[in-house]
This record gives C-alpha cells, sequence and structure tokens, in this order.
C-alpha cells in the first residue's frame, strides 16, 4: 500500500505493507538509520522516535497507524548535533557503546519537551522505558539537567 509519511516536517511516499512496523520504514525504505532496531518487542527503546511529539517505540507501531502524525526521528532533532541535549551528552560522555543513545536522546528530549526542570525521580521515571548495555545511567541523568540548564538559559 502507498502512504504518506511526514517524517522531520518532510513527506514521504512509502509503498509498504500497512502492518509493517514504524521502524523498518524509517530505516529501510526511507533511510534514516539513526533509530535502532533493538529487540523489537518494545522493551529497550532503542528504536524511540517522537509521534506527535510524544516517545514512541517504533518497533511496535505500524506504518498505517502513523499515517497523519508528525514523526521525529534523533535526524530530526538537529542537523548538526546542536541540540542542548546533543552538546550536553556529548560533553558528559554518555556514549560507550552507543547504540541505545538515539533512543535515550529521544526520550530525554521528550521530558524536557513537557518539563523544563525534571527531579531525579521524573528523570527516572521518564527514562525508565530505554535500557541502556553500558549503563551510564547516571551519566545520562547528568547530561539531561545539563540540558534542561542550557535550555531554559
Amino acid at each position: 500500500m502507498k502512504f504518506s509519511l511526514t517524517v522531520n516536517d518532510t513527506a514521504h511516499e512509502v509503498d509498504v505493507e500497512a502492518e509493517t512496523p514504524l521502524l523498518w520504514v524509517l530505516r529501510d525504505t526511507i533511510g534514516l538509520t539513526g533509530t535502532k532496531y533493538g529487540c523489537g518487542i518494545a522493551q529497550c527503546g532503542a528504536c524511540t522516535v517522537h509521534l506527535d511529539g510524544q516517545p514512541t517505540k517504533s518497533c511496535n507501531i505500524t506504518a498505517a497507524s502513523a499515517v497523519g502524525r508528525k514523526i521525529t526521528t534523533i535526524e530530526g532533532l538537529s542537523k548538526d548535533s546542536s541540540h542542548p541535549l546533543q552538546v550536553a551528552w556529548i560533553e558528559k560522555t554518555v556514549p560507550q557503546c552507543g547504540y541505545c543513545q538515539s533512543g535515550q536522546l529521544m526520550a530525554a528530549a521528550a521530558l524536557l519537551n513537557g518539563n523544563k526542570n525534571p527531579s531525579d525521580s521524573e528523570i527516572d521515571a521518564a527514562m525508565s522505558g530505554n535500557l541502556c548495555r553500558c549503563a551510564t545511567y547516571l551519566k545520562i541523568r547528568e547530561a539531561i539537567h545539563d540540558a534542561a540548564k542550557t535550555m531554559t538559559g
């Protein structure tokens, strides 16, 4: 079937089965490979994107259900890695293997879009659906706090 998906403010015409997971449409059809496959059952968060501003695990949503919704991937967070979260991530040396980082960043961005000054417990709750095999959770929390400070001036 042919669908029109709006990804990172750009319309994309895709010809895929309606039940194809959005993750595979983003990666294989549109060519945006920043969103990662982790588990395929919406448990690890590596595939997190924003769907109408809300963090969503793209392995668990179909292409058909994303029609008419605004999809933002890690590539849409900023064109040059200048988003305050991306800057803080680098400054705090959050990534180790890096595999989960796009999902972590997208979950953190959704948090900061709705909460400009989150507490540790609010960060922990918002990030709880994103697993990091390297266990950089404390650095992730520090980076979110730093980005929040930058974003609020």
